[in-house]
């Protein structure tokens, strides 16, 4: 499983990832102990905010502890969980998959673009961008940086700052750049999403 190589031919090349077995997140799977010890999906009744019929986006988790539900009290949409969402029953069909830097987070990141490159996703999901949130402050390691930049090959990416605030669980009083140009795609008309700044 991996995402497009940035010197592949075409979009059918793909370059290997990690073979070791972790859950993408999927429209039919529901809350159950994982036979990996890895906790299952969340479904909306499991821990997700409820999905309001006005949101535009849906803020998918590549796995657990990722920041969606953060970002989306933060800068609005529908934190849908460890799921995609199924625009059939009225969920917001855009999607910001949201995964930490560590390199365990952008595996599952990874993951999550190759479910979708295989059409493992309810008709209508379309993945507006792939946001990395900061797993601690200060530069990332060369390794994942690296990765950083093989997923950039395969989707738009936001980088999510460390934001100390977040961590006790309060507000802060001027988020970040990268955070605001973030709201602005949140916020964009459906189907205009605007790059990274």
């Amino acid at each position: 499983m991996g995402v497009p190589s940035a010197t592949s031919a075409g979009s059918q090349m793909w370059v290997r990832g990690p073979t070791a077995p972790q859950a993408a997140p999927s429209h039919t799977e529901r809350a159950a102990p994982a036979p990996t010890g890895r906790p299952a999906p969340v479904s909306p009744g499991d821990g997700a905010a409820p999905v309001s019929r006005g949101d535009r986006v849906a803020w998918v988790s590549a796995h657990g502890g990722a920041g969606a539900s953060t970002l989306a009290r933060v800068l609005g949409g529908a934190d849908v969980g460890r799921r995609w969402p199924d625009p059939a029953d009225g969920e917001p069909g855009e999607v910001l998959l949201v995964a930490r830097t560590h390199h365990a987070g952008m595996r599952a990141a990874s993951q999550a673009l190759n479910a979708l490159r295989k059409g493992e996703h309810p008709a209508g999901v379309r993945l507006v961008a792939v946001v990395l949130v900061a797993d601690a402050p200060g530069r990332l390691p060369r390794p994942l940086g690296r990765q950083v930049r093989v997923l950039r090959s395969a989707a738009t990416v936001h980088r999510v700052p460390w934001v100390p605030a977040w961590r006790l669980g309060t507000e802060t009083d001027k988020l970040p750049r990268p955070v605001r140009a973030l709201g602005r795609v949140v916020s964009a008309p459906a189907g205009r999403s605007r790059r990274p700044e």
